[in-house]
């Protein structure tokens, strides 16, 4: 049964069982605790966690997930991987134990002509929490499962919650009896291979503490929650394994194809010395795993909108493609393995997600280019880890140090299989311990800042019980920028020094200020907060307040950070609510401006322009996009032209409410990774634009008055940012610019347009002048070319020169000076010309060249460069005829020269 198949017979038991179908949220996902999506109920935690009122009582999903923790594990188990689907039912305050029991149990062991997966009854095992008798007795009594098929597991196991305060449960997971050929039997606790987990019934019945100790159940169970839950997740990969009769995950439908691919290109047989269990798995085929999961997962990333980085989801990305194509060079293979490997994937995987075809093109470039760039991190790191070996091994030491190692893979992504690999080709050892030390550090610090922002879960407590108090903000600032609303609370920090609900805020106080009903916009989607001011006249008692930020930190609830300038504030005080005009006017135009923007960009690049980021700010604005290369300047003169004959064409803009299946047919265009809900509002500008949106704007695109695009750079892998001033600030910067070429113009007594001309000119001369000054510099230093060979030393049988070049010597003259003492040296005998020159930063360039015969004799200019750049403090490297480098300390040279020395007399003692 095709993973395809699964999918559809899945959803449709639960459809027919009353559940409405909820597509899949994006795998980047808008949450302080996550980078992914990471489980099915993720996009439900709202719902869980009574943030929000579920809009249907029963739901089901096959949800896109990533999970990275266990990385590692990856190949080496039959149910780790970094993707993976997990299909989904919920209820929410319906059914709960015995329905979500009998409807797992139905759909698993029903019949495949009947609709179901077919799975054999006397092979499915079930765990159950230590004290939940009650579904012990559903699966025993109701079920019919034996009770030696019934296992009892503690918190560890078989409690499942979030990791914060907040809703948990007792969980019981289904697993199947797959075989001896697959392990010893007693059941999952005894071994997991063999009874592999496929579903897991999550019963969400209490209320936890906070964690009080290290360990993952150190927390109190505080009671029962007044509505109890279902959260249940069946392993996709995990069922098509136990219906295809395959192994592992990876060998399933949607990934085996990219496995036998890189088999192929690698002269591999898969299998072909691995046992079915995953302790009996070679290291080949172990690689082999790990790259057709891990290019099944770059595939579902850039698919979603993530694009390579340094950071945060990007980087994520990076490690997981890296690693894949590390794994294809362990197994032989050199040259760039995507292009083979990632259309099979697509091919695999979209007939469950058909717009990974259609996307292909985007998807593709963003993979090539980020391979591509990582060959070239190799070269580069090959010669770091050159010139600290060769640093190691001058200063007498036989290990690579543990912080190099880090240095290599943390800042160049130098895998550290490679660096290990390497320096043993070198003859020396590396500080694992060091190195995994390092690691840990930062794991556990990314942990700590993981934990840290857990805590926001937590924080947001008090928002809730302050939206809880009284009625949502109902926003109102599409219409009006000043109306009357009631304080509904007062949020600041209390006496303790813990933040509160206070009673009141007098003058001084920064403190956030929940109204009933507000004008005021909320920082989001790009668009920055309104700014403006609160009065309260209450029986006799006013106040001023100072707005200074807007935020919705729940949904559902906008707060207003304020400062008191005048009097006190109180909840229940009526109060008038202004926004500032003037930046609300500006930042709308900025808003509109993005917009079109936008459309310019996607009418001239394509489609693969999607938005990655925007900041609207008053009278400028900043807009990242996706896109594989540098824009040229022509093209953004074209889109700019473009979007100011908008302008003049006064284009309406409108805005409306609609469904997303509707918005999709309008061709509205939504942000990747942004989750909406059932309704959303699209903004038009004529029949330019149309988005997703719900930011204020313009009424007319004429109000924005003009764009000016300054400009685009790079921000990361694949990512570029457009700036552009908007407005009044547009024709400022334009008059500057005027002044300017009014000046030069003067300055060179020339038209403006002629202007090009005269300066390419001046430029001209000026490079002409530089080249002449090059040949003469040249010559002169040439010049001492024959004073130099006739200073050359005897070290034994070599002919030696150190020499100091004067100051302020390029490399490539100082190349052509070595290259030419070195000709005027006796040929047949070895020779070694080591040249430097001090540079004015403190530093120095240096060569070092040797003839034929000493490169018969064992000496090279590799070498020679080893000895000499460490003691300076420099880096350097090269051939074996031909070396140089730069840097380092120029006080030194002398010791450099010496410790060179000491090498040509060690290699030709050797």
């Amino acid at each position: 049964m095709r993973s395809a198949d699964i999918r559809a017979r899945f959803l449709g038991h639960f459809e027919r069982n009353g559940h409405t179908v909820v597509p899949s949220a994006p795998l980047p996902f808008e949450d302080p605790n996550l980078l992914f999506v990471n489980a099915g109920m993720v996009q439900f935690v709202p719902y869980f966690v009574g943030q929000q009122s579920a809009p249907w009582q029963r739901a089901t999903s096959i949800q896109k997930c990533i999970r990275t923790p266990d990385i590692d594990e990856v190949g080496k188990t039959t149910r780790h991987g970094t993707f993976f689907q997990m299909n989904g039912n919920f209820s929410f305050g319906d059914y709960f134990k015995e329905g979500a029991i009998q409807l797992a149990w139905d759909l698993s062991t029903r019949s495949v002509d009947d609709g179901g997966f077919g799975l054999d009854a006397e092979r499915i095992w079930a765990t159950v929490y230590l004290d939940d008798d009650e579904a012990i007795d559903i699966w025993h009594k109701q079920i019919g499962v034996p009770l030696e098929r019934i296992v009892r597991k503690g918190m560890d196991d078989n409690f499942w919650s979030m990791g914060i305060a907040g809703p948990c449960g007792p969980c019981s997971e289904l697993y199947y009896d797959r075989g001896s050929d697959y392990g010893v039997e007693g059941g999952p606790a005894v071994d997991e291979d063999r009874y592999m987990e496929f579903w897991n019934l999550v019963f969400m019945q209490n209320e936890r503490g906070p964690q009080s100790g290290p360990g993952k159940s150190d927390f109190p169970v505080l009671g029962e929650l007044p509505r109890k839950n279902i959260d249940t997740g069946m392993g996709m990969e995990r069922m098509a394994a136990l219906l295809q009769g395959v192994d592992n995950l990876y060998e399933i439908d949607e990934t085996r194809p990219v496995l036998d691919r890189a088999a192929e290109l690698a002269g591999k047989v898969y299998g072909a010395h691995s046992g079915h269990a995953a302790s009996q798995s070679h290291p080949d085929d172990v690689r082999l795993r790990v790259v057709a999961d891990h290019v099944r997962t770059a595939l579902m990333l850039i698919g979603d909108g993530v694009t390579p980085s340094n950071e945060g989801r990007g980087y994520v990305l990076r490690r997981i493609m890296r690693r894949a194509i590390r794994a294809m060079r362990l197994l032989g293979v050199q040259e760039p393995v995507l292009p083979h490997l990632l259309p099979v994937s697509r091919d695999a995987m979209s007939p469950s997600y058909p717009e990974l075809a259609t996307d292909f093109e985007r998807i593709s470039t963003y993979a090539y280019a980020e391979e591509e760039a990582f060959l070239q991190t190799l070269r580069a790191g090959t010669t770091i880890l050159d010139v600290a070996v060769a640093q190691t091994k001058a200063a007498g030491g036989t290990r690579l140090s543990g912080d190099k190692a880090f240095q290599l893979h943390d800042t160049y992504g130098f895998p550290i299989d490679l660096t290990l690999e390497m320096a043993a080709e070198q003859g020396i050892a590396v500080d694992e311990d060091g190195f995994r030390r390092l690691m840990t550090e930062q794991r556990e610090a990314g942990k700590r800042d993981a934990k840290a922002k857990k805590t926001a879960h937590a924080d947001l407590s008090l928002y809730r019980s302050a939206r809880d108090a009284g009625d949502s903000t109902n926003f109102t600032g599409y219409y009006e920028i000043s109306r009357e609303a009631v304080v509904a609370s007062v949020i600041g920090e209390s006496a303790d020094g813990s933040a509160g609900l206070l009673p009141a805020a007098g003058e001084g106080d920064d403190v956030e200020i929940v109204l009933d009903a507000t004008p005021f916009y909320a920082e989001g989607g790009g668009q920055q907060a309104d700014w403006g001011r609160i009065t309260v006249n209450a029986a006799g008692r006013e106040a001023e307040l100072r707005v200074v930020d807007v935020q919705q930190p729940v949904p559902g609830l906008i707060t207003h950070r304020v400062t008191v300038l005048s009097g006190e504030v109180r909840p229940g005080d009526l109060v008038l609510a202004q926004v500032d005009p003037e930046r609300r006017a500006a930042v709308s135009r900025s808003h509109s401006a993005t917009h079109l923007l936008h459309a310019g960009l996607r009418r001239t690049l394509g489609d693969t322009a999607a938005q990655a980021g925007s900041l609207n700010a008053p009278g400028r604005l900043r807009f990242d996009f996706t896109t594989p290369s540098a824009v040229p300047a022509s093209v953004l003169g074209e889109v700019e032209d473009e979007i100011n004959e908008v302008l003049l064409r006064d284009l309406e803009v409108r805005w409306f409410v609609t469904d997303q299946a509707e918005a999709k047919r309008l061709g509205a265009i939504a942000m990747f990774g942004e989750k909406y809900g059932d309704a959303v509002r699209v903004v038009e500008i004529g029949d330019y634009s149309r988005e997703l949106c719900g930011g204020t704007h313009v009424p007319r695109s004429s109000v924005i008055g003009m764009v000016k695009l300054l400009g685009e750079s790079s921000i990361g892998a694949g990512v570029r940012r457009v700036e552009a001033l908007v407005g009044m600030d547009a024709f400022r910067y334009l008059a500057r610019e005027h002044v300017l070429v009014t000046q030069l113009a003067g300055e060179f007594r020339a038209q403006p347009d002629e202007l090009p001309e005269r300066i390419d000119g001046v430029l001209g001369r000026l490079k002409s002048a530089e080249r002449e000054l090059d040949k003469l510099r040249a010559a002169a230093v040439l010049s001492s070319a024959g004073t130099l060979a006739g200073q050359a030393e005897s070290v034994g049988a070599v002919q030696f020169v150190a020499a100091q070049a004067p100051a302020g010597v390029g490399g490539n003259d100082l190349r052509a000076l070595a290259l030419d003492v070195r000709g005027r040296l006796r040929h047949g005998d070895p020779a070694v010309v080591l040249l430097a020159s001090p540079d004015d930063k403190g530093g120095a360039a240096f060569v070092a060249a040797v003839n034929d015969a000493g490169q018969s004799s064992g000496l090279t200019a590799g070498e020679i460069v080893r000895a000499f750049a460490p003691v300076l403090g420099a880096r350097g490297g090269g051939r074996a005829d031909l070396a140089q480098g730069a840097g380092g300390d120029a006080a030194k040279l002398d010791d450099a020269f010496a410790a060179a020395l000491a090498a040509v007399s060690a290699l030709t003692a050797g």
